[in-house]
Formats: structure tokens, sequence, C-alpha cells
């Protein structure tokens, strides 16, 4: 859907373990370019190291540790505007999933900490120990659409009266206790709950409304701007945008289009896909074309 060939120009706002940085540039040889951001500056380290792992000069990228909100600063900075493509694939990478000292999973216990940069910000463990019962059951059910978002704020607060609820094992137990498990509802009891929590503790929906339009603006003519996320909240904003930039809805929608959709629906992954990698059941690929 990015298209790269030789001597393109991207920008990868989600650099990750580098696999999608490494996959644009080998396609885009001899000269392509590549500006890679990223927030967590573990991932910058273990993308850089791919990157040359996989035969990539290092004249080729420019990783930063930032977070995309600054993107516009940061492309200027590396003098990488007027792009091909621009990626963003949202989210927490499984790297950060699987490693409990992060704080991003209940599946093994950790600090309570999810952010994805660390070296700045509140924790979720401060947003448990200092919002108010009403603070967080909204955060709990603007960020994870929880039902049970009062019944666990409750708990919540009766239970940090005595003891600081600073793990994940804590943190999933006291909202298993809280709502139960859920009968037919395949997904763990506290998996919404966790998913709000580090969307709040990362701003990750204001994040990703200030993105998408410098992002179209760093963009040549043609350049596409592609974006893979993985729960409603951030698909509805992005689904938006594009039908905003498109111009979709006549009159009735006075902006001047500066996008086309590529994908009228979003790409999903297939059965094979999901067998192989279970995390990509919920992923939802959206491109736009910039006129």
């Amino acid at each position: 859907m990015l298209a790269p060939g030789p001597g393109s120009r991207f920008i990868d706002c989600t650099l990750g373990a580098g696999g999608h940085a490494l996959a644009l540039l080998t396609a885009s040889q001899p000269d392509g370019r590549l500006l890679g951001l990223d927030a967590d500056p573990v991932a910058l380290a273990r993308a850089h190291e791919r990157l040359v792992a996989g035969g990539i000069a290092t004249d080729q990228f420019h990783l930063c540790h930032g977070h995309f909100r600054d993107l516009t600063t940061l492309a200027e900075a590396t003098q990488l505007i007027d792009v091909d493509g621009i990626l963003l694939d949202l989210g927490v990478s499984s790297y950060q999933l699987d490693t409990p000292e992060r704080g991003f999973s209940f599946r093994a216990d950790g600090p309570l900490d999810m952010r994805l940069d660390p070296t700045r910000g509140p924790t979720a463990a401060d947003l448990i120990a200092e919002l108010s019962e009403q603070q967080l059951a909204d955060l709990i059910y603007r960020y994870g659409e929880e039902r049970g978002s009062r019944r666990i704020a409750r708990l919540i607060v009766e239970r940090r009266r005595h003891t600081p609820i600073t793990t994940t094992a804590a943190l999933a137990d006291l909202v298993t206790q809280a709502i139960g498990r859920g009968g037919r509802d395949r997904i763990h009891p506290a998996t919404r709950t966790f998913q709000a929590l580090r969307i709040a503790v990362n701003d990750e929906l204001e994040q990703l409304a200030s993105v998408l339009p410098q992002a179209v603006a760093l963009l040549r003519s043609g350049g596409r701007l592609a974006v893979i996320s993985f729960h409603s909240l951030e698909d509805r904003i992005v689904k938006q945008f594009f039908r905003d930039e498109s111009g979709y809805g006549g009159s009735m929608n006075e902006r001047t289009p500066h996008l086309r959709i590529i994908t009228r629906k979003p790409i999903v992954a297939g059965p094979d896909e999901r067998d192989v990698n279970p995390r990509a059941r919920s992923a939802k690929l959206r491109v736009a074309e910039k006129l």
C-alpha cells in the first residue's frame, strides 16, 4: 500500500523493533531514506541493530526519541519532508507486552507502569492512586468502553485506602472481583481496564488526532498515509479524519479535499495470518493518498 521504490522517502512514526522500517528501506534501495520515531529508547536501540543487521547503511536512516505529536518538528530538523509515505502502527509492541517490567500486560506480574516512554510522565499506578472515584470510572468507561467501570472504580478506591495498588496482578485480580469473569466474553475481564489506563497514561488518542494532519502536510502529492489500529477508538479517529479530508459528504463538508481514500474498508488479517500471529486479529489497516 505504501508502494516503496528506489529512492523513496518514508517516516515510520512508531518504529518499534524496526520490522516495517527494514521492509521499507529494503524495497527503497539503493538510496531510500527513512526517519523513525519512537517514545521508547529501548525500541530505538533494537531497531538500529535490526536495520544494520539487515544491511541498511546508517546514512539511510535517522532514528529519533520522541512522540509523534512532535512529528513536524522532528521531520523538519532532519530535513525529511515531502515524503512518499508515512506509517503509524498504533498501540504497544509485542516486545513491550511480553516484558513484565513495563506493566502493559496482566499475563505476568510486574509494576503498574504502562508508559511507552519510561523517561517521563505519570505511571498507571500514579493514576490509580491519585484520581477520584468519578475520574477513574470516567477514564475506564471512555477509553476502555468498560460497562463495569463504576464498580471497578469503587473497588479501587476502597482497596487503596488500605493497600497501594502497584502491580499488574493486583489490579487484574481487583477488576475480576469487581465485575466477574464475563460469561461468554472470551477476553480477560481486566483487558478493557488495562487498555483504558494505557491510553490515558500515554495520551494516545489526543496524540493520534494531533499527528494525522501533520502527516498529511508532510506528504508529497501522491504520497500515502497508512495507519494500523487495534481498537475501535483509534480506528474511529482515523476513519473520520480520512472521510473529512477526502471531502466525504459533498456540500455538507466545506473542507477542501486533501486525501483520496485507498481502502474503502479497512484491510484485516486473514485466517492464516491470525493463526501465525494471533495479535493481528484486531488489527485494521487504513490507507489514504494525498491529492
